[in-house]
């Protein structure tokens, strides 16, 4: 018997977030279990479904499903098992069917964790463009397979990491009037590390998105994600990893009272907390001399600006960029021509190199009229790559 119009007219029209139920915790366990009985009170239960409506959607009348439910009837053959779990949206292995479909959609499930880890690195390696390459196939893939209604939790985790990972590496890539699309893809994970209500998942994906957001212009916005992912994080590591974008997002939002209370906590778990490509000496003194000017203190950041502390590790090409246009904005101030335009000829060759539209054109900002030949250098090179992405 097959599924009436009626039964499918009912799961069109339940929550969108209907199928998510299968990613959590008492999900798990029952589909661990095996339990096919209670795989079906938990699938009529989301979907607000009597036994009747479950039987025609099944192809079994009411009698036989609730007998299946009490644990009176078992369906043994693999044919049925496989059907019903077609009908439920489940991976056939979680009714102990293997086949060559789910087979396939659990290798895709290790390799793109692998996909993920290797586009973190190639963008961290300066290679971002390479990192769009690898994310885009595996978020259009995870997508389809939750828009078909297979939302098991290694699909909905995976999917927010790709996510997250596709609109960091969009973020630098793209030029600052598409930067919204960064923040778009970030946002989009969102909701699933709501509904996990794992706080250490939710902290990063708000740590990310916030930063993608301040990129994209919105200052408010992204303090107010950034904020949020500091309360969640779950331990100082974690907390370390979201300050320095809080501090940065403050500064750019103008706010010199949460900028300074930042810093200062950034500054004192430096001994506290492992460094990262983020969070360390050398990063810190960037977003000080960013966020002094942003808040009024140009001079502040002229007196610290030769203050800087030697790199605590390998510290990543686009943070070098990011560095090199900060020191010449501050030698500008401090009216050091020569010294901002050596720093903003090495930032531009570098952001050329590394194909960073954004970079160049805060590079055009910092040379304004005071250094037509660096601001005409980010401009021609900004151009080359607008012709190549149109390509």
């Amino acid at each position: 018997m097959r599924p009436s119009d009626g039964a499918a007219v009912v799961l069109r029209s339940s929550s969108r977030f209907a199928a998510w139920h299968w990613a959590t915790g008492q999900a798990q366990q029952i589909l661990a279990a095996g339990d096919l009985g209670r795989i079906l009170r938990l699938f009529r239960a989301v979907h607000g479904l009597s036994q009747t409506e479950l039987g025609q959607l099944l192809g079994y009348d009411k009698t036989y499903v609730s007998a299946i439910e009490l644990g009176k009837r078992s369906v043994e053959d693999v044919g049925s098992r496989r059907r019903i779990a077609d009908q439920l949206r489940l991976p056939p292995h979680l009714l102990g069917v293997t086949d060559e479909a789910d087979t396939d959609h659990r290798a895709m499930l290790q390799f793109g964790e692998s996909t993920v880890r290797l586009a973190e690195i190639a963008r961290q390696s300066g290679h971002a463009t390479e990192a769009v390459a690898e994310l885009w196939p595996l978020v259009a893939r995870l997508e389809a397979r939750l828009e078909d209604g297979h939302a098991e939790r290694g699909v909905l985790r995976l999917l927010a990491q790709a996510r997250v990972g596709l609109g960091v590496a969009l973020g630098n890539v793209l030029p600052e009037e598409r930067l919204a699309t960064a923040a778009r893809w970030t946002g989009k994970s969102l909701p699933i590390a709501s509904y996990f209500g794992d706080r250490a998942f939710s902290s990063s994906v708000l740590r990310m998105h916030g930063n993608e957001l301040r990129k994209a212009g919105m200052k408010g916005a992204a303090v107010d994600r950034l904020q949020h992912a500091a309360v969640l994080a779950p331990d100082p590591t974690a907390r370390a990893a979201v300050l320095p974008l809080l501090a940065r997002a403050a500064g750019a939002l103008g706010d010199g009272t949460l900028f300074d209370t930042v810093v200062s906590e950034t500054a004192a778990l430096l001994e506290e907390v492992e460094h990262t490509s983020l969070f360390n000496p050398y990063a810190l003194h960037e977003i000080r001399l960013r966020g002094l000017v942003a808040t009024g203190r140009a001079d502040m950041a002229i007196r610290l600006v030769e203050q800087a502390p030697e790199p605590t590790m390998t510290v990543a090409p686009q943070w070098r960029v990011i560095e090199l246009i900060t020191v010449a904005h501050v030698r500008l101030l401090a009216d050091d021509r020569d010294g901002a335009s050596t720093c903003l000829e090495a930032a531009v060759f570098e952001a050329t190199r590394q194909r960073l539209p954004h970079q160049l054109q805060r590079i055009m900002r910092a040379a304004g009229d005071q250094l037509p030949a660096s601001r005409d250098a980010a401009g021609h090179a900004l151009d080359r790559l607008r012709q190549e992405m149109a390509a």
